[in-house]
């Protein structure tokens, strides 16, 4: 089920309240009289359904105040809401005999006007567990398995979480199977094949002394169990996961909490020709999303990429405090190219970890804006760089846009998952673009994109 957040952004729902303000003044006037009764005829949220049915059949508009109300109701950004509102009018008019949206009538891109919804499947993880449990999902996804997942609480002996902590997973021979670093809740997620023998958690100080645990795994869920035959088992990363395990894990260090002050923020954007819309977005709202957000202690990075045989394969400017600079070289940018479904997704990705300057003691967020998988070949690229990533403490947020298929979805929660960042989508609501593709999730609430990037900035900041 998906839920507007009507009273915290209208805009989101402009066109929907324009076509419906249009219908009923051709019809007699939202604030005449009626020639029948002499009434005053008002149009409220309670007197039409403005929600689109959703792959659960049942969608609802959040809230009951008037169009009035709604569209005073906002945050005091300067996003010109009532304007949208009367620009859509205005071009729009709804009679019964239009049953036909032309062409020219479809809305572009705006600021802020791009709709989204936002889902972390491993804070519902008995919810992921059970759609992948009746296989209603499945992976690996392009090299990358969510689902045997060990989730490590770090806190001190008082029960404060300990962010910033650097946890790692071990085998037998000692050798380090994945490695995390713990949230601001003090959560850090650890992950496993299920070829490994994982036998210990490593807690690893900032003076870089080491704590060991000892854990036994729960692979009771597995498609596999520990009786089979190690040759049974090299196949794991071409077979699909129709089973998660289910490890939790405490830790306990003699340490004082040790928060980050400086954060990095990555933009990495998919520059094909289906990327218009999220382009203008991005070009719009940038800056607007730098001074929401905050300029103190936090640098900026945009990525581009195409494909092979594009005009380029990737393009990067590293992290910066200029705004402005970087605002140029967004404007500088075009949607053009691709033309086939797989991108260069993986080659992104390697340089964006591997040959950006991350600041080792930043929180670290990586906005993957796109609606193309990777190119099948290199998933085990992908694994090492996601792997590295979750190393350094970068979270992923996919945002998947107009156009994907399912397995983009799964790609992007596989990848959401494994750095313990968000999955976000882009819907129909906006009635912007391409159709979009409904997630497997549980309710979700549809806000505007530019809102729920700030949020989740804000989130994993120390705000």
């Amino acid at each position: 089920m998906k839920k507007w957040s009507v009273l915290k952004k209208p805009q989101a729902a402009v066109l929907a309240l324009a076509m419906s303000i249009s219908l009923l003044t051709a019809c007699s006037g939202s604030s005449e009289k009626s020639a029948d009764t002499g009434t005053t005829e008002h149009f409220s949220m309670e007197d039409s359904d403005l929600s689109a049915p959703d792959s659960a059949g049942d969608s609802s508009v959040a809230g009951d105040s008037s169009i009035s109300d709604g569209l005073a109701s906002t945050d005091g950004t300067d996003r010109e809401t009532e304007h949208e509102l009367s620009k859509s009018t205005s071009e729009s008019k709804v009679t019964p005999d239009d049953t036909v949206t032309k062409e020219e009538d479809i809305p572009k891109a705006e600021a802020g006007l791009l709709t989204a919804g936002r889902w972390n499947d491993n804070d519902n993880w008995g919810y992921f567990t059970n759609l992948v449990n009746k296989g209603a999902i499945a992976f690996p996804s392009y090299g990358l398995n969510p689902c045997n997942r060990i989730s490590v609480t770090v806190k001190n002996s008082e029960s404060t979480p300990l962010p910033n902590q650097t946890v790692t997973l071990e085998d037998y021979d000692g050798k380090t199977i994945w490695e995390s670093v713990s949230d601001k809740t003090g959560i850090a997620y650890l992950f496993y094949n299920d070829n490994d023998k994982p036998v210990k958690i490593i807690a690893i100080k900032d003076d870089g002394s080491k704590e060991s645990f000892d854990v036994k795994i729960d692979k009771k869920n597995n498609k596999k169990n520990d009786s089979e035959d190690d040759s049974n088992n090299n196949a794991q990363n071409n077979s699909q996961t129709n089973q998660v395990a289910d490890n939790e894990f405490e830790i306990t260090l003699d340490l004082t909490p040790s928060k980050y002050k400086k954060m990095d923020i990555m933009f990495i954007m998919d520059a094909t020709g289906s990327m218009t819309d999220e382009m203008t977005f991005l070009q719009e709202d940038f800056s607007k999303i730098t001074r929401e957000a905050g300029a103190e202690n936090i640098r900026y990075s945009v990525n581009f990429y195409r494909d092979e045989g594009d005009d380029y394969v990737t393009k990067c400017f590293d992290f910066s405090t200029n705004i402005k600079e970087i605002q140029k070289n967004i404007n500088k940018q075009a949607a053009e190219g691709g033309g086939d479904i797989p991108e260069a997704v993986s080659q992104i990705l390697d340089k964006s970890i591997n040959s950006s300057s991350w600041d080792k003691d930043s929180i670290k967020l990586a906005f993957l804006i796109f609606d193309a998988p990777p190119h099948s070949e290199m998933s085990d690229k992908i694994y090492e760089t996601v792997k590295r990533a979750s190393e350094m403490g970068v979270h992923f947020v996919p945002v998947v846009s107009s156009n994907a298929e399912r397995d983009t979805e799964l790609f992007g929660r596989a990848l959401a998952i494994c750095t313990n960042g968000e999955y976000v989508f882009l819907t129909d609501d906006s009635g912007i673009g391409e159709s979009h593709l409904e997630p497997i999730i549980g309710d979700y609430t549809v806000e505007p994109l530019y809102d729920i990037i700030i949020n989740i900035i804000k989130e994993y900041s120390n705000q």
